[in-house]
């Protein structure tokens, strides 16, 4: 009885910790490769949408689902990015070197500020520093969008 009560209690301090850091307001700052704001709702768009298949540290799975962690495709040209997102990969590709064969679906009914959030969340996490995707980047990118 006297140790159901302490797992008890460790679990519900435990949810109350979780749960006030959860209702933290997120500050507006900005960091070098975007801002705070920006980068948060990109990691809650990561974790519904991406991270099944890059894992929670944008390491991909070895010869099936890229990294994310310091790539060409992440840290080079954000066009090329954008569009990986909007028509996702239906062949192999190949990426520094390695070679993916896991289809990626497109992407492309995220809305464009999802898109920049989360390639921006992407482009500065996982030990990235690239700079922040714009939602006029994006919506230029869509409006000109050929597979």
């Amino acid at each position: 009885m006297k140790r159901s009560l302490i797992v008890i209690t460790c679990f519900l301090s435990a949810l109350t910790f979780h749960l006030s850091a959860q209702n933290k307001p997120i500050k507006s700052t900005k960091s070098a490769t975007g801002s705070s704001a920006s980068i948060s709702n990109g990691k809650v768009v990561y974790t519904q949408h991406c991270l099944s298949c890059h894992m929670a540290d944008g390491g991909g799975v070895p010869n099936m689902n890229p990294p994310l962690v310091k790539t060409s495709y992440v840290l080079g040209d954000k066009k090329r990015i954008i569009k990986v997102v909007l028509n996702g990969f239906a062949q192999n590709v190949d990426i520094d070197g390695e070679s993916y064969s896991n289809n990626m679906p497109p992407q492309n009914f995220l809305k464009d500020q999802e898109i920049a959030d989360v390639l921006t969340y992407v482009r500065s996490s996982f030990g990235n520093k690239a700079t922040a995707v714009k939602l006029a980047e994006v919506k230029a990118v869509r409006s000109n969008n050929k597979k």
